[in-house]
């Protein structure tokens, strides 16, 4: 029963992070209507700058969001500027296209910079663990947990209690119709990638605490974030969150109940399923996005 319930602690605060790391990702696709494949290389990219400034300036991981965050986010405006604005037409298919293209440009940078063997971050709190009823649960796991509560409450607030956070919402509802009642929507697009590709470094360093990683660890990430977006409906940040709840506790209880290499396999199972009964996902809209 310990470990039932262990497994699902565990999912429930991994999920978390998780959560924080597709939130992202939905988020710009509910905005641009892009599907941003290079995610999970953005979030591979925060753990190494979470990495860098450990080892070479011994900065505190949570500490160091402090300058990785801005850093990210203005990645995210320079992507967006460069690559995501000069797609006109058909952009959901061409920006899988384009941000695969920058997704390989970072894993190449990241292979040179750092080489292809595995890192781990380290901190005190990643080998402490606090005791949980009849279990112990590292510390890292807690704090990632307040770290992803605490982003996506921000977010909930930028983007629910914001003059801004009203033009984001109408630009997901429609663009044109936010376009005539004088949103920047360009702006918008822009500043929603920025924050997207922020909580990605938010994320991976969260990610690299918990998980050793490499350049190469990005493929197997983002089919995770795609798979948990896709669950959750397509935009949807609620959905989002509870798809990345439910991946985390299903993989982590089949683990324990069952085999560890079937974990991933059920959580694809129900994906399956839930598609079959539910096209648009648990949260999805019936009909697409207006333009």
């Amino acid at each position: 029963m310990n470990l039932i319930l262990e497994a699902i602690v565990t999912g429930l605060l991994t999920g978390g992070v998780y959560a924080l790391m597709a939130s992202g990702l939905t988020l710009v696709f509910g905005v641009m209507n892009i599907i941003n494949v290079g995610q999970g290389a953005l979030v591979i990219l925060g753990a190494y700058l979470s990495y860098f400034l450990q080892q070479n300036l011994h900065i505190d991981l949570f500490l160091g969001l402090f300058i990785t965050l801005p850093i990210m986010f203005v990645l995210g405006l320079l992507i967006e500027w460069f690559f995501i604005r000069p797609i006109k037409r058909d952009r959901t298919m061409l920006s899988i296209l384009v941000t695969y293209g920058v997704a390989l440009v970072i894993e190449g940078f990241l292979n040179l910079a750092f080489s292809a063997n595995n890192v781990k971050l380290q901190a005190w709190y990643i080998t402490a663990s606090i005791q949980v009823g009849g279990f112990y649960l590292p510390y890292i796991y807690v704090f990632g947990f307040l770290l992803a509560l605490g982003l996506l409450g921000a977010l909930y607030l930028l983007l629910y209690r914001t003059k801004f956070g009203y033009s984001v919402r109408a630009s997901m509802e429609n663009r044109t119709a936010a376009e005539l009642i004088g949103v920047n929507v360009e702006r918008v697009s822009a500043i929603t990638f920025g924050i997207g590709i922020a909580l990605a470094a938010a994320g991976g360093m969260a990610f690299g605490a918990t998980n050793a990683f490499n350049a190469g660890s990005s493929y197997d990430l983002i089919s995770r974030l795609l798979a948990i977006i896709i669950f959750g409906g397509m935009g949807s940040l609620s959905g989002a969150l509870i798809a990345s709840l439910s991946m985390l506790v299903i993989e982590d209880v089949t683990s324990v109940l069952w085999s560890p290499v079937w974990a991933s396999t059920v959580f694809f199972i129900l994906l399956v399923i839930i598609l079959l009964i539910r096209p648009q996902g648990l949260l999805g809209q019936v009909e697409g996005r207006k333009q």
